[in-house]
């Protein structure tokens, strides 16, 4: 077969590849930038090589060095998606296996999208700015000159020097992160360098880096684990941050290790960052970066954490090559964050959690209807096109529903566990594609099972799984309902009852009382798909059950489908307050995880155009240069 190459990068990494990146920042908070170096030690694959190219985009560079000697370099013209090359011409002669060290002098710019600098007055604290990075899917060349390709998996080290304290995606070498915040000195006004060194290679997308006002309080890890865990925020924050994941992280952690295999980076530490993060977590290599959304104050939104611990194997240590194959990385972490659940919880669980992703299943497919090809689970991407395109929940819930449709086919848990193991031993550290997963499937299967298990895999339609558009899976998936009859009973009463004046509705909060949040999610859920309810129907609803108020923005933003899609007084109602939550009209901040902004803006532009472009222009400068983009296209402004 032959090898396929990265449709997003314009890097030649097949030619000459880097294995370690050493950065040397410097934060200008004045300036809003990053200056610095990046120095990368490469290895030459083919001989004669005569260039090595780098991604990158909207960085300004100084000079670029080889060896130490300055050379010649030049930065090409910028792709809407790809963004520029940077080519370096490299020493004549060159044969494979040689060594050669680029450095690269450059800075950030107003236009890197990978880095939010956020005002005082944007954070918890009011009193210091922040910064964090996102550079998933692509954006990490515009954080640094790099093979911006998860086919490159590199290791770093990074010396960063802040009047505020510095976090990144790898092991802190100084100063420790149980001492004095900012080693003692005065945050805000001295300077720090902070040391990281990340030895275990990852893709370029997991190089990550925040800087604020955050402390640390680490968690109790359990003995004979070989690693530490702990929670960072603002110190506003720490407490609740602290509560709401001390007491399930470690476990969650400990449980992986037992079903996959040890962990392999020392250090899982959590960062709650402040609101305008687009994401429910980021899987960050050592430092998962979390939404502040999930600060329920009841721990009932904590499974996300599974999620993201779960990528330290799915994505973090098996990687998928390129954008193609993108659902290895969810759909697999999506599956075993449930298996974590059967043994964590109870198999019931694991299915409620089934359920649940099936709505969010049926709404991405519907949303590509017009777009089928990014229904499928594995994409074939133009040169070039975008990836964030395609970014829905279908590589997380097809995904997962494929591979649990091959436990159940190959015979169970009991079956399929030792194969889980084998599969990450075979190709931690590595970078694959469906095929290569594929090959190994059935290449254990029949080592350790014989004609039979590969017959079972044969009975797989594995092009119906890959390819097939539409709206529904290629197998009738069955689920155990038993956490989720009581939910649908109640969508059941209120679906009966839609006929009646609101004055007799026979219905009070006692009925949701004995309801964990996630059957609360399924009740909305069943809720949305029924016809609308009238809309004093919904406005009873949202204030008997506390939904309309709720501090649990899963809940919130349910009730809002509900209630938008009455398409009635009621609903212009509940589409102001939907926009101006997620705008921070309200509360003074942006909820800025994309699950929540992005469905908001389009469900109330498809009632209201002008609210939603009206509220979206005076906030779009709170949400995350990823976020904005995304919301610009959904509602017409792009």
């Amino acid at each position: 077969m032959a090898i396929e190459t990265d449709p997003t990068t314009q890097s030649n990494y097949l030619d000459i590849y880097s294995e370690h990146v050493s950065l040397t920042w410097n934060i200008d908070w004045t300036k809003k930038i990053i200056t610095g170096t990046a120095t990368h030690d490469l290895i030459v694959v083919k001989d004669d090589v005569t260039e090595v190219i780098f991604d990158t985009q909207d960085l300004a560079f100084e000079r670029v060095e080889i060896n130490g000697q300055s050379v010649e370099f030049e930065v090409t013209a910028k792709h809407p998606v790809m963004g520029s090359a940077l080519k370096v011409s490299v020493p004549k002669g060159l044969k494979a296996g040689n060594n050669l060290s680029v450095t690269a002098t450059y800075a950030t710019t107003e236009g890197c999208i990978a880095v939010q600098w956020l005002e005082k007055e944007q954070t918890k604290g009011n009193t210091f700015p922040y910064l964090f990075s996102q550079c998933q899917p692509i954006y990490a060349r515009t954080l640094l000159p790099v093979q911006d390709t998860p086919s490159v998996k590199i290791k770093y080290t990074a010396h960063v020097t802040s009047v505020l304290p510095v976090l990144m995606s790898a092991i802190r070498q100084s100063p420790p992160s149980d001492g004095p915040a900012h080693d003692g000195k005065t945050v805000g006004k001295d300077a720090v360098t902070y040391v990281y060194h990340q030895p275990v290679p990852i893709p370029s997308y997991l190089i990550a880096i925040a800087s604020g006002n955050v402390v640390y309080r680490a968690f109790e890890v359990p003995a004979g684990r070989n690693w530490t865990s702990g929670v960072w925020a603002e110190p506003e924050t720490i407490d609740a941050a602290f509560w709401e994941f001390s007491e399930d992280t470690c476990r969650y952690l400990a449980k992986e290790e037992d079903i996959v295999i040890p962990y392999k980076f020392g250090v899982y530490d959590l960062l709650v960052l402040p609101p305008s993060f687009p994401y429910g977590g980021m899987e960050n290599a050592c430092l998962t970066f979390l939404t502040p959304t999930l600060l329920a104050g009841d721990r009932t939104l904590v499974d996300v954490v599974a999620h993201e611990a779960t990528h330290s194997y799915f994505g973090n240590g098996v990687t998928h090559a390129h954008a193609t194959h993108f659902w290895l990385n969810e759909g697999w972490t999506t599956y075993i964050e449930r298996v974590l659940l059967h043994f964590i919880h109870s198999p019931a669980d694991r299915d409620f959690s089934y359920i649940i992703g099936s709505t969010a299943l049926n709404e991405s497919l519907k949303l590509y209807e017009k777009q089928p090809k990014y229904q499928r689970l594995v994409i074939t991407f133009e040169k070039g096109e975008d990836p964030d395109d395609a970014y829905s929940s279908i590589a997380y819930e097809k995904g997962a529903n494929l591979i649990l449709h091959l436990e159940r086919t190959l015979g169970g848990l009991d079956v399929f566990l030792p194969y889980i193991r084998d599969y990450v031993s075979t190709f931690i550290g590595k970078s694959i594609t469906t095929w290569q997963w594929k090959d190994h499937l059935y290449a254990y299967y029949a080592k350790n099972g014989g004609p039979e298990m590969v017959k079972k895999l044969d009975s797989v339609d594995w092009d119906a799984w890959f390819f097939g558009e539409g709206l529904s899976l290629p197998v009738e998936m069955k689920y155990d309902t038993t956490l989720a009859t009581k939910a649908y009973d109640l969508a059941s009463r209120w679906d009966a009852a839609r006929t009646k004046e609101v004055a007799d509705l026979d219905f009070s909060a006692k009925d949701i009382e004995s309801f964990s949040s996630l059957q609360s999610t399924v009740f909305l859920e069943r809720l949305a798909a029924l016809d609308a309810l009238p809309g004093d129907h919904i406005i009873q609803l949202g204030s008997l059950y506390g939904y309309s108020r709720t501090l649990n923005a899963e809940l919130r933003s349910r009730f809002y489908r509900v209630a938008l899609k009455a398409q009635s007084s009621a609903s212009d109602k509940f589409a102001v307050h939907a926009v101006n939550w997620v705008s921070g009209s309200d509360t003074g901040a942006v909820v800025g995880r994309m699950k929540f902004c992005r469905d908001m803006f389009r469900m109330v532009y498809t009632l209201d155009h002008e609210l939603a472009q009206t509220t979206f222009l005076r906030s779009k400068m709170g949400f995350h240069p990823i976020a904005r983009r995304m919301i610009e296209k959904d509602i017409g402004l792009a």
